[in-house]
């Protein structure tokens, strides 16, 4: 762990925290943007998705980058650009559209936050090694999902929504700066290492059914702390923002504690493709059950959030089992095409749920939209599960 305590990777890190922490705070902000805005939980579902598909879009960009000017330009760069100015422009809005184009800045510059770090692990460091690496940056950097919890509201209470926005556009152009001091880029290949494609990427087979699943399982918990758990335990449970506050902070917490449980539990399980299948099986049976009890008791919804944000840390499972199948001239590229897919598909299913919800409602009982949006999610995850069993074990499994 001593890799992780170089100042470059500690502000990779921060910058990380920061991408945690945007992409999940409109839970706990929900209520006061409604009631200031008028933007509502199919408004905010948009704003939401924004982030995804614009996080998502970079990432061929970020890739090519990451191979052509490393690390440290190109996460400072963009999140000077579009993480500070997309929360400049949050603490400007006026209108549910200006969250809109917030959230769309906020996920260009949040996009190379996690990938700088991995592209320094994967170009210096043992593939062996990558998972357990990875995973503690995941697992440190979620603390920005215990912040975008409980501690945003207090903060909102004392400052107020705009001012907090000024105060992380201010800290965001200081982690950037940070990046731009204290990153050091890995060494370039040499001249005779090929430039690599993404026609290669697609060529590899090893790939083809891990892609479906990066595609669907970080979108159920992103989805649902970003965004849903908060109307929904305020719609099914009647629950204050204290209360939502408080268990997207245990959802926030879960996620932490399972990405520092990735390391171990492969070590044990002694394949990183069988604690990728135990994790995922896991959510398939956390979704169902909110599916089929959405409105049992808030302690029950509660803990199923929780096991959601575990369940979430697969996600750094999958990555290690993609990137073992990469040759070294491949990795910056390769490793956001598979985050691509992982990002661009919680947009998607974020885009979606939109209308799911909007059509539910009508009706209906909260409990039985909810319950119809988390089937929504729970398909798609089940889909995806069955075809990674089709996957190979990577390659120093």
């Amino acid at each position: 762990m001593r890799i992780l305590l170089s100042g470059g990777i500690i502000s990779l890190i921060l910058a990380y925290t920061l991408s945690q922490f945007y992409r999940a705070f409109l839970a706990v902000l929900s209520p006061v943007l409604q009631s200031e805005l008028g933007a509502g939980p199919d408004d905010l579902a948009i704003s939401s998705g924004m982030w995804f598909i614009t996080f998502a879009a970079m990432q061929i960009p970020i890739g090519w980058s990451l191979d052509r000017f490393g690390p440290r330009l190109t996460v400072a760069a963009m999140l000077a650009f579009g993480g500070a100015g997309g929360a400049i422009v949050f603490a400007l809005a006026h209108a549910a559209w200006h969250l809109h184009v917030s959230l769309g800045l906020l996920g260009i510059g949040c996009a190379p936050a996690l990938m700088g770090s991995y592209y320094i692990f994967a170009r210096t460091y043992p593939a062996a090694i990558f998972g357990t690496l990875a995973g503690a940056v995941v697992g440190f950097g979620s603390m920005g999902n215990i912040l975008g919890a409980a501690p945003l509201v207090w903060v909102i209470e004392a400052l107020g929504w705009r001012h907090t926005l000024w105060g992380l556009a201010a800290i965001t152009l200081a982690v950037a700066a940070a990046i731009m001091a204290l990153v050091r880029d890995p060494e370039q290949l040499g001249g005779n290492t090929p430039r690599g494609s993404l026609t290669e990427i697609l060529r590899l087979r090893a790939l083809w059914f891990i892609l479906p699943l990066f595609s669907v399982n970080y979108a159920s918990s992103a989805a649902i702390r970003g965004l849903w758990a908060g109307p929904y335990l305020a719609e099914v449970h009647n629950a204050s923002d204290i209360l939502i506050g408080r268990a997207t902070l245990v959802m926030g917490v879960a996620m932490v504690l399972g990405s520092f449980l990735i390391g171990p539990l492969t070590t044990i399980i002694g394949s990183v493709r069988r604690t990728a299948l135990i994790f995922n099986a896991g959510a398939v049976i956390v979704m169902a059950a909110l599916w089929l009890l959405p409105a049992s008791s808030i302690g029950l919804s509660v803990v199923l959030l929780a096991l959601v944000g575990l369940s979430g840390a697969s996600y750094t499972l999958l990555m290690a089992h993609g990137r073992a199948f990469l040759p070294a001239h491949l990795v910056g590229r390769g490793v956001t095409f598979l985050n691509m897919f992982s990002i661009g598909g919680a947009g998607i299913l974020q885009f979606g749920s939109r209308p799911v919800y909007r059509s539910a409602i009508q009706g209906q009982s909260a409990a039985d939209a909810y319950s119809d949006l988390f089937l929504f999610f729970l398909i798609p995850l089940t889909i995806g599960l069955l075809l990674y069993f089709l996957t190979p074990e990577a390659p120093d499994a």
